[in-house]
């Protein structure tokens, strides 16, 4: 309940969640409460500070830029490395699963799922790849970019678009033509990010069953 709070804007990057409030809003227990604070914690979504309580972690957009900045050269690496692998039904089971995910939650309007299978996509590539040092490196990438897409509304701003990419990117795949693969991985990595103060970061937050029209692009 809290995560998802987190991943669909209801509590914004920097808020601090309070514990007292939280539990009797929760009907749960401090130390459940604090349990499950812990748990993001570990996760990249909240940060404890002593003395101060917990804050909804923030990650700066230059950081996610340099993310996306080596996505952008590591990912057709990767999906060229995982290609003969996703070709077959075994070695494409997790991608096809998480795809398929990614459209039940795009459907049914619920951005923190889509947050997540969205990642669940990504890092079915990346461990299709089969190369453990580039496997590690997106998995430290992920609690950022999971938090990043928690504020960036834009991103999800109309869900069946992040669905039906994705979907295209598998048929992609599946064709096994690694030139339309890398054709299309491209609409889905952004290495440049707009300026904060630029028109898209005052786009207005959207909730779970209410996208409203733009197109995704990542």
């Amino acid at each position: 309940m809290l995560r998802n709070a987190i991943l669909d804007g209801t509590f914004p990057a920097g808020s601090q969640l309070r514990e007292t409030h939280l539990a009797e809003e929760m009907g749960v227990s401090r130390t459940t409460l604090r349990e499950g604070l812990q748990r993001l914690d570990e996760e990249g979504l909240v940060t404890r500070v002593p003395f101060r309580g917990s804050f909804v972690a923030e990650v700066s957009r230059e950081v996610i830029a340099e993310i996306e900045s080596l996505r952008s050269v590591l990912e057709p690496f990767a999906i060229e490395r995982a290609l003969p692998s996703l070709m077959t039904p075994e070695g494409s089971a997790e991608l096809v699963e998480a795809v398929e995910a990614l459209t039940e939650k795009a459907e049914a309007g619920d951005i923190a799922g889509c947050i997540d299978t969205h990642l669940a996509v990504h890092r079915a590539i990346y461990r299709a790849a089969d190369h453990r040092m580039l496997f590690d490196m997106w998995l430290s990438w992920e609690s950022q970019l999971r938090l990043f897409l928690a504020v960036d509304h834009q991103s999800f701003a109309h869900l069946s678009d992040l669905a039906a990419n994705h979907q295209r990117l598998l048929a992609c795949i599946r064709s096994g033509d690694l030139g339309r693969v890398r054709e299309e991985l491209t609409t889905h990595i952004r290495p440049g990010l707009p300026a904060p103060d630029s028109p898209e970061e005052e786009a207005p937050a959207p909730r779970a069953g209410k996208p409203s029209r733009a197109r995704k692009k990542a």
